[in-house]
C-alpha cells in the first residue's frame, strides 16, 4: 500500500507541475515542442572546415595522385581542411567522350582509373593527407554507369529501358556515355552501399561527394550512411539543393541559388534584392545544423562554358569573401586560386598554370579567420546571420555573426559604384579589428564608412 501511494503522490506532483506550466502559458505536450531536423551526426572535424575540389587529371603534366601530393603543403598552408577528389575509378571506352572521357563514366566502382596510378599510390595519397591534419572524400557516381561497365554483362536488370526494352541515359538528359541505373532493385542497393562501404573500411577514405544525388532515392542514402557511420563517422556531401537530403543522410548539399544570386549582380547588373531574399530564406528556412556548400566556381561550370572573370569581373574577390563569411561551407575549386580564368576541357587533358596565384592569399586570411571565430562556424556550432540596416540598402550588404564572445560583421559595397553608407550600428557597439588591414576600429551606433565599388572590410571581435 506504502509503494502505491507513493507511485500517486509523484504522480499528483507532476500533474500540479503541468498543470502550473499551462497556467503559465507553458506546455510539456510533446507535439508542441520544437524538433531538430538534422538528425545526421557530423564529423567533429567538420564543424569549421572548408573544401576544396581538385581535378586529378588536369592537376599536374603527370596527372597522378603522386605528382598531386607535391601541392599539398600549398593546400594546406592556404587553409583547407577537406580535399575532394573528382572520380577516380576506371573510365568506359564505350561512346567515350573525347579522347580520355568522362570521369562521371564510371566502368568500375571497385577499381582505380590507370591514369591515376595504382589503388597502392591512391592509398598512400589517403595516408598523407591524414598525416597532415587533412580529410580526403571521393566522388561516387551512383546514378548511372558507363554502357561497358560488367555490371550491363551480369545484371542488366539493374537499369532503367527504353519503351523498346533498350539501355537507356538518364530520362530527359543527353547524357549518351552512360546509361541509367534503376534503384527499384534491391540487389543493386545492396551492391552501391556495400562498394561505398569499401571505399571506407579498405582505404580509410573520410567520405564522399555523390553525383546528381537527388536523382537516387533518399532513403537510399539514408541507408548507406549508416551503414558508412557503422565503420567510422563520414561526411558527406551531395550535389543536389534541397532539406530533404540533410535529415539523415547528407551533412551538406550545394547551394546553386547563392552562385545565381550573385551572378545576377555581377554579370547582369541586376539589383540586390535576389541576393537579400536568399540570405533571408537561409536563415528562416534553412534547417540550423545543416551545410551549404558555397563557391565561385566548380566544375559543373564548365558545361555552361563559363568562367569566374566572366560571371564576377570586378565582383569576384567582393564575391569570394561573401562566400567565406554567410552561413555555410566555402568551396576552392582547384586552379581557382591560380586565377583559372577559363573553363577546363572535360574530356581530353588541359593543364591548370599555377605559375600565379593572385588569390591565394584572400583565401588564406578568408579561412584563417573560419578556423578561429567560432561565428563562422558550420551549422548550430556557428553564429546566425542578422541583417545590419543602413541608409544604402540597394548597394551594401552588412551583417553580423555572433557566436558566445566571438563575432565577424562583413561590410561590403556589392556594386560598381563608391559608396558612404550609415550603418545602424547601435546593437554592435565596441572594438573590432579589421581582418583584412590589422586596423582598430570602433563601432559608437551610426557608423560612417566609405567604400570603393565593390570594397569589403570584415570586422573581427
Amino acid at each position: 500500500m506504502k509503494s502505491i501511494s507513493k507511485i500517486l503522490l509523484v504522480a499528483l506532483g507532476f500533474l500540479s507541475v503541468s498543470c502550473i506550466k499551462e497556467k503559465n502559458g507553458e506546455t510539456s505536450d510533446s507535439r508542441y515542442q520544437p524538433k531538430e531536423f538534422v538528425e545526421v551526426k557530423h564529423p567533429e572535424w567538420s564543424k569549421n572546415a572548408t573544401i576544396y575540389e581538385a581535378n586529378i587529371r588536369q592537376f599536374t603534366p603527370e596527372g597522378t595522385f603522386k605528382a598531386f601530393e607535391a601541392h599539398l603543403p600549398r593546400i594546406k598552408a592556404m587553409g583547407i581542411d577537406i580535399i575532394w577528389l573528382m572520380p577516380i575509378h576506371p573510365i568506359g571506352v564505350e561512346k567515350r567522350k573525347g579522347t580520355l572521357g568522362s570521369e562521371y563514366s564510371v566502368k568500375d566502382y571497385y577499381g582505380v582509373n590507370p591514369e591515376f596510378g595504382t589503388k597502392e599510390d591512391f592509398k598512400h595519397l589517403v595516408d598523407k593527407i591524414h598525416s597532415m591534419g587533412m580529410y580526403i572524400i571521393i566522388d561516387w557516381v551512383g546514378n548511372h554507369s558507363s554502357w561497358d561497365n560488367q555490371l550491363v554483362k551480369d545484371h542488366p536488370d539493374w537499369y532503367t529501358k527504353t519503351e523498346e526494352g533498350n539501355f537507356q541515359p538518364t530520362p530527359w538528359y543527353d547524357w549518351d556515355d552512360v546509361i541509367d541505373f534503376d534503384y527499384d532493385k534491391p540487389e543493386l542497393r545492396k551492391y552501391m552501399t556495400e562498394a561505398l562501404v569499401y571505399w571506407v573500411k579498405d582505404f580509410n577514405i573520410d567520405g564522399y561527394r555523390c553525383d546528381t544525388a537527388g536523382f537516387i532515392p533518399t532513403d537510399f542514402w539514408d541507408n548507406a550512411r549508416a551503414e558508412m557511420d557503422a565503420v567510422k563517422p563520414v561526411f558527406m556531401l551531395g550535389e543536389w539543393e534541397s532539406r530533404d537530403l540533410h535529415k539523415k543522410a547528407f551533412d551538406m548539399t550545394y547551394s546553386w541559388t547563392l552562385f545565381d544570386k550573385m551572378v545576377a549582380v555581377t554579370r547582369d547588373k541586376k539589383s540586390m534584392g535576389g541576393l537579400v531574399e536568399y540570405m533571408a530564406h537561409d536563415v528562416s528556412t534553412f534547417p540550423r545544423d545543416g551545410y551549404r556548400m558555397l563557391f565561385t566556381d566548380n566544375h559543373d561550370m564548365n558545361s555552361w562554358n563559363n568562367n569566374m572573370e566572366y560571371n564576377f569581373g570586378d565582383g569576384l574577390e567582393a564575391s569570394i569573401v561573401l562566400t567565406g563569411t554567410i552561413n555555410g561551407m566555402p568551396l576552392v575549386y582547384g586552379g581557382q586560386e591560380a586565377g583559372l580564368n577559363r573553363s577546363l576541357k572535360f574530356f581530353d587533358k588541359d593543364l591548370i598554370d599555377w605559375s600565379k596565384m593572385p588569390y591565394e592569399g584572400l583565401f588564406k586570411k578568408l579561412f584563417d579567420l573560419k578556423h578561429r571565430n567560432q561565428a563562422l562556424w558550420n551549422g548550430k556550432e556557428g553564429g546566425v546571420m542578422v541583417r545590419i540596416y543602413s541608409d544604402k540598402m540597394e548597394q551594401v550588404i552588412s551583417f553580423s555573426r555572433t557566436k558566445d564572445k566571438n563575432r565577424v560583421i562583413p561590410i561590403i559595397n556589392y556594386s560598381d559604384k563608391p559608396v558612404t553608407v550609415k550603418l545602424n550600428s547601435k546593437y554592435l557597439k565596441g572594438d573590432y579589428t579589421e581582418v583584412f588591414s590589422g586596423k582598430k576600429t570602433t563601432l559608437k551606433g551610426d557608423d560612417v564608412f566609405t567604400l570603393k565599388p565593390w570594397e569589403y572590410l570584415i570586422l573581427e571581435k
